[in-house]
């Protein structure tokens, strides 16, 4: 499976019943996502999915978090501890967003599409599943930028065109990732890069208000751990080599 070779790709796909399986929940999972944009700004959105890295940790472990490294059983205690701060930081809080600028939109999609293109197509020194990751979380970061523009309504519905191009693309790249080494390393990086980038659109994009005193500390604190928390997935030295092709 390829990027530049979508077509065939999603053939691929197609043919595969788990896949299939897989998309469908996770396209459930989207369907709340919007419903969560509506209801607030995209950098808290995307803070508190950010955990969901701790979430795979966990089934990838069946529940035996001490089987995990010790690298990662840190990441879901960070992970953790970011939502509880973040839920914490909420309490009797507003926060509010606004549409930005459509050059400045353009500008933020245009560079996470030529960022993604640029990595898909480097040669660099890293493992094949952090590289193909990046790229996928670009996109997907795309996407989400995308997708909080079109639950604004009115002109922002044309948004809807690069929000399927940026899915589609990246869940190829993603796919595209797994192949190339171990899956949690893939997705760690894709994860911390997908909720990482529209982290900082919402606040310089989307001119989103955070709290203020001491939920404002509160929420920088717990942005910073979930942050850190995808980061400590990313470990360059894993899934170096080429997974075995079928």
């Amino acid at each position: 499976m390829s990027p530049r070779h979508p077509l065939q790709a999603v053939a691929l796909l197609l043919a595969s019943r788990e896949w299939l399986t897989a998309f469908g929940a996770e396209t459930a999972g989207w369907l709340v996502y919007l419903a969560a944009l509506r209801l607030a700004p995209l950098a808290l959105v995307q803070a508190v999915g950010a955990g969901g890295i701790a979430v795979l940790a966990v089934v990838g472990s069946r529940g035996r978090l001490l089987r995990l490294p010790r690298r990662e059983q840190l990441a879901v205690v960070l992970a953790v501890a970011g939502l509880v701060l973040l839920g914490l930081s909420l309490v009797g809080r507003q926060l509010g967003d606004r549409s930005p600028r459509a050059l400045d939109a353009a500008i933020w999609l245009g560079g996470c599409a030529a960022a993604a293109a640029a990595l898909s197509a480097a040669r660099v020194r890293f493992s094949h599943a952090a590289t193909f990751g990046l790229a996928a979380g670009l996109l997907f970061a795309g996407g989400d930028i995308s997708a909080k523009l079109v639950v604004y309504g009115g002109s922002w519905l044309v948004a809807a065109a690069p929000l399927v191009v940026f899915y589609a693309l990246g869940s190829i790249q993603l796919q595209s990732a797994f192949q190339h080494g171990d899956a949690l390393t893939a997705a760690g990086v894709a994860t911390l890069t997908t909720n990482a980038v529209p982290i900082a659109a919402g606040v310089v994009l989307l001119d989103e208000s955070l709290a203020g005193g001491t939920s404002r500390v509160m929420q920088i604190a717990a942005f910073a751990l979930l942050v850190a928390g995808g980061a400590l997935f990313t470990d360059p030295r894993a899934g170096g080599t080429r997974a075995r092709q079928p």
